[in-house]
């Protein structure tokens, strides 16, 4: 007889390990990408799943955006906005621009900057310092200095946008069960509000709709990998620390919570297959070498399959991976030369949007 178990944890160990095996990959069994006219139809195949994935997703509403204050901060001009994302739910943000875009009135590359846990987009503003790191972790200020256009919104359960809980509650598993009772899944829920997002960036007369990127770390970065996957208006990605591999990731205790996932995602698409949704989209990943919870090597093997992938569609130049010294924080070393050369600042060379 085989050896009983009685632990819960024990059992998703075992079923992850089974079901992230047997899930469809874009890649062929021997780890390599298949010839393109395979690899196209995998990617489709990919795209059907991660539709499937969302679910019910809610009926779009009018955005009403509203400045409900501004501060000059140097080098830029910081709007505290909120914008409607469906029928009860507003979105607070950071809308971040700099003065000399609005002083030329030229159309140009913006950002949407995704905080991770911690207090909200405060953070990624360089206003508070975080769980994830602090100071070294103020994008979104980093980008504005550097001449883009930002957008900086609160996700649900964080910053303004955070209920109180008691202190043994934890906000992101207790709003996805809620959510899961009327039909929705949190993170499907934050994707919605971020895609409306991009719809605020799109519409606002200093950006090209057509060079608009992402970043984020740890839950910004599954929210950069998701949306960037999803939603192809987003021209160039950096994913920082969290682009890995469910059955590594996953796998460590006490490190998903009920904003990072998707029901039954791990049976229809690993990071691979999202990685490869973006496509021929520009993407870098950030990975530290201390990172122990998406840890780097995980990050190296879904990277080396993701090369397989833009090599095959001929944009091996569009993907890059910083793999630093350094625990789960930006790094942002690479990143800024990234977004800035594929991009653009103020009319330079950028991408060409791609199909």
């Amino acid at each position: 007889m085989s050896e009983r178990n009685y632990s819960s944890w024990q059992w998703f160990v075992r079923t992850a390990g089974a079901v992230t095996s047997a899930a469809p990959s874009v890649l062929d069994e021997s780890g390599r990408a298949p010839d393109v006219a395979e690899l196209r139809a995998r990617l489709r195949r990919a795209r059907r799943q991660l539709t499937a994935a969302l679910g019910t997703l809610p009926d779009p509403v009018p955005l009403n955006v509203e400045v409900l204050d501004s501060v000059d901060r140097g080098p830029y001009r910081q709007d505290h906005i909120v914008y409607d994302t469906e029928r009860w739910m507003a979105v607070p943000a950071y809308l971040l621009v700099p003065h000399d875009r609005a002083e030329s009135g030229r159309p140009g590359p913006a950002v949407l900057a995704q905080h991770g846990h911690g207090p909200g987009k405060t953070e990624v503003c360089g206003l508070a310092g975080g769980d994830e790191g602090g100071e070294a972790n103020d994008y979104a200020h980093q980008l504005a200095i550097r001449g883009y256009v930002v957008l900086a919104p609160d996700l649900r359960t964080f910053g303004e946008r955070a209920d109180w809980e008691p202190p043994n509650i934890y906000s992101c598993d207790h709003t996805y069960m809620y959510a899961s009772l009327v039909g929705h899944q949190l993170l499907a829920l934050d994707l919605w509000d971020l895609a409306r997002g991009l719809d605020v960036l799109a519409g606002h007369p200093l950006v090209d709709p057509g060079r608009i990127g992402m970043v984020g770390l740890s839950q910004g970065g599954t929210c950069t990998l998701f949306l960037s996957a999803w939603d192809r208006r987003v021209r160039a990605a950096v994913v920082s620390g969290y682009l890995n591999r469910w059955d590594t990731c996953a796998t460590i205790g006490w490190n998903m919570c009920g904003s990072q996932v998707l029901n039954g995602i791990a049976r229809r698409l690993d990071h691979l297959e999202l990685g490869a949704l973006v496509a021929p989209r520009p993407l870098l990943v950030e990975s530290g070498t201390g990172d122990n919870i998406f840890p780097a090597a995980g990050a190296r093997a879904t990277v080396a399959g993701l090369r397989e992938v833009y090599g095959a569609l001929g944009v091996a130049e569009r993907l890059e991976h910083d793999v630093f010294e350094g625990g789960h924080r930006w790094n942002g070393e690479r990143a800024y030369p990234f977004l800035a050369r594929w991009l653009g600042k103020g009319g330079t060379r950028y991408l060409t949007p791609a199909s």
